[in-house]
């Protein structure tokens, strides 16, 4: 894979580099800078070697055309801060405004532009759409740099076709999370445990069959664990459950059987009477979850407290941790209990660990842990997971 040396002497020359900026938001002000942080290490590398430096991202999901609850301009005041240099915004992505804020830079100066997913080429499922786009974007500079890990697996304008118009290569952020996830597939050291939570058990099919043949245990929490418990014969009263999923479960619970691979599910429950931050909530065991004093409308929000020091003294022993999807509704206090335990049993352990990005960074970050604290967060859930799948990654394939 092409990195940042491939590119030559870049002073004076101007790069864009497409960062991974899509932070969460609430009433405008930022909730995790964690993505923004992350992409520094390139940005001042850049800086230093007297680039001038065009920051591209998208945020959210707008529909194509301008929202301005999607503006990237809060970001580019955060990004100002922790670089401790100006970040200019300019409040579109291509076009005159644009064209002079690129024009005016000197070594070393930063840009950051609107969201990319305000032009409807960025996400096209028209190839000649994406590429009109991507060219557009390529006459703003002489290299480019794919620093977004969250989206390489996303075949999008300012991904792929963008990298096929410049001279490209790799950031140092995506460099670092390839290292991290060879480490976990190609070398990990042993034993190696998986700790898979999250809301669906569809959303990890691919994950779950890649990774069965080659961890130690599995440990299962989460939204997803009703469907295994189901799968057991369990009833789950009305907590989450992918009856379509059924048969594919039971599939996996047999052939981890047959390769010796462990598959630790909670023993007890946190169950509540509703979907509520101040439902009732009692803790059951987790084959009787339709006897808590809720019957069938008892939902399951959290692992118990017992499930939980099972799977600390699992990560304990463990020399590999990888780690993906919340073990309960962490957002409410009232089940947030099994993420946190999950959470101080990684920062605890000598073994290397891993964050698997998306809803579990945020629940570390949430839950008042800090990012040194584990041995890798890494900024891209779904990229991970395809990764960890054996998928090919677009954005990876066009830097080789």
């Amino acid at each position: 894979m092409r990195t940042i040396e491939s590119l030559g002497q870049l002073r004076s020359k101007t790069v864009i580099v497409r960062c991974d900026l899509n932070v969460p938001l609430a009433d405008g002000e930022i909730t995790d800078d964690g993505r923004i942080r992350a992409s520094l290490t390139t940005i001042r590398e850049l800086r230093e070697a007297g680039a001038r430096i065009v920051l591209i991202s998208h945020l959210g999901r707008p529909a194509g055309a301008p929202e301005e609850r999607y503006s990237l301009r809060p970001v580019a005041v955060r990004m100002a801060e922790l670089l401790g240099a100006p970040v200019a915004f300019v409040g579109e992505t291509v076009g005159t405004e644009a064209s002079a804020a690129v024009s005016a830079l000197g070594d070393g100066d930063v840009v950051l532009l609107e969201n990319l997913r305000f032009n409807p080429g960025e996400t096209s499922k028209d190839a000649e759409e994406r590429r009109a786009f991507a060219a557009s974007l390529a006459e703003f500079g002489d290299a480019f740099v794919s620093d977004g890990f969250g989206v390489v697996h996303r075949r999008q304008a300012s991904v792929t076709e963008l990298a096929e118009a410049l001279p490209s290569a790799a950031g140092r952020l995506v460099e670092a999370e390839l290292r991290v996830l060879e480490r976990l597939t190609v070398t990990p050291e042993r034993p190696y445990a998986v700790v898979l939570g999250g809301s669906k058990v569809s959303d990890k099919l691919g994950v779950i069959s890649h990774l069965i043949e080659r961890v130690d245990t599995l440990l299962i929490g989460g939204g997803m664990v009703f469907t295994f418990l189901a799968a057991q014969g369990h009833a789950v009263a009305s907590s989450l459950l992918e009856a379509d999923q059924l048969d594919t479960v039971r599939g996996y619970l047999a052939d981890a059987e047959k390769r010796g691979v462990r598959i630790v599910l909670p023993t007890d429950i946190v169950v509540a009477e509703r979907f509520a931050a101040d439902a009732a909530h009692e803790v059951v065991a987790a084959d009787a979850i339709d006897g808590s004093s809720f019957g069938a409308a008892g939902i399951g929000l959290d692992i118990g407290p017992a499930s939980a020091a099972a799977f600390a003294a699992v990560i304990a022993e463990a020399k590999t941790v990888f780690w993906n999807g919340p073990m309960g509704v962490f957002e409410m206090a009232a089940f947030a209990e099994g993420t946190r335990t999950v959470a101080r049993a990684l920062t605890e352990t000598d073994g290397f660990t891993v964050v698997g990005g998306g809803d579990s960074a945020a629940a570390v970050r949430a839950l008042g842990f800090r990012d040194d604290q584990f041995g890798h967060i890494s900024t891209g859930g779904g990229a991970s997971l395809e990764f960890l799948e054996g998928k090919t990654l677009p954005g990876l394939e066009v830097l080789a």
